[in-house]
């Protein structure tokens, strides 16, 4: 089987994943397969992971999402630049420190916000801002799931370009 048949093979599996119709077999299929592309994506990326991390739990999309972050007594807005189920990265004028722990609330179009404590990753000061890095901190299994599901929607999207 060749890429383009095990990719609409995948897809499919995808869509019926959303909609709750997988078989317990089919479900294993499907997660197995969301590691191999995640593996696969992130080789190209050259993206490195640690020993016992999740491919697909790694894997970031360049998305817009609205995020309302509590940072001390401030609450920022912001659009951010990239995405993973693990946590996501935005521009922000003032940059938090790294460690710090943040209460946010990330908009996933057509549903319910994932909302939860993430810890500030990594800040890059650049001219004029900063970009941070935000990790989940404990986010349910749940959301975690909603957010694998919004990454894979928008890499199967860029793949169909």
């Amino acid at each position: 089987m060749g890429f383009g048949d095990w990719l609409r093979a995948f897809r499919e599996l995808h869509q019926r994943a959303k909609a709750g119709k997988l078989s317990p077999g089919e479900q294993e299929t499907y997660r197995h397969g969301r590691d191999e592309l995640a593996r696969a994506l992130l080789a190209a990326q050259q993206v490195m992971l640690r020993t016992g991390e999740v491919p697909r739990r790694q894997l970031r999309v360049a998305r817009a999402l609205q995020v309302e972050l509590e940072i001390g007594k401030q609450k920022v807005k912001g659009l951010t630049q990239d995405v993973s189920p693990g946590g996501f990265g935005l521009l922000l004028a003032t940059p938090p420190q790294p460690g710090d722990q943040v209460r946010c609330a990330l908009r996933l179009p057509g549903q319910d916000p994932v909302a939860g404590v993430a810890r500030v990753a990594d800040v890059k000061v650049l001219p004029g801002n900063a970009r941070a890095a935000f990790a989940w901190v404990n986010l349910p299994a749940a959301d975690t799931d909603r957010l694998e599901t919004f990454v894979f929607d928008a890499v199967l999207q860029q793949l169909a370009s």
